[in-house]
């Protein structure tokens, strides 16, 4: 959801509370809201949690990573669909990668916070041995 979008219902909300039951209605407006904060807080720690275990840019398939990535992610949503933590790629933070045990990784871009971009990049075929 857009935060602005977000916040402004909140408001909305508030305002609504406070008009028609008075203090008691903002009381309950507000503790509604910080009820919402704490759930997104307990998400966003959860996911760190499960991914806290897991080697750094490691995923099990790169390929199926791949296939499951869609533009408009936010890279909490992309860390619990790998269990991991990404690589930092980039000293701004809006390039990220997983890699597989076969070589083959996925490169993420984001750009305001949303996956904008991705690519599956497989290592070359090593040659076979000459006889």
């Amino acid at each position: 959801m857009n935060p602005w979008l977000g916040w402004g219902l909140a408001a909305l909300f508030l305002a609504l509370a406070w008009q028609s039951y008075g203090w008691r209605g903002a009381l309950v407006a507000c503790s509604a809201i910080v009820f919402w904060l704490l759930l997104q807080f307990n998400r966003s720690v959860r996911v760190m949690k499960n991914a806290s275990g897991a080697p750094v840019g490691h995923v099990a398939s790169a390929v199926m990573l791949n296939a499951r990535l869609r533009p408009g992610m936010t890279l909490l949503e992309v860390i619990a669909l790998t269990r991991s933590l990404g690589t930092k790629l980039d000293a701004d933070g809006h390039a990220w990668a997983w890699q597989d045990e076969s070589g083959s990784r996925v490169v993420l871009h984001f750009s305001s916070g949303r996956l904008a971009r991705h690519a599956l990049e497989r290592p070359a075929e090593a040659a076979p041995p000459a006889p």
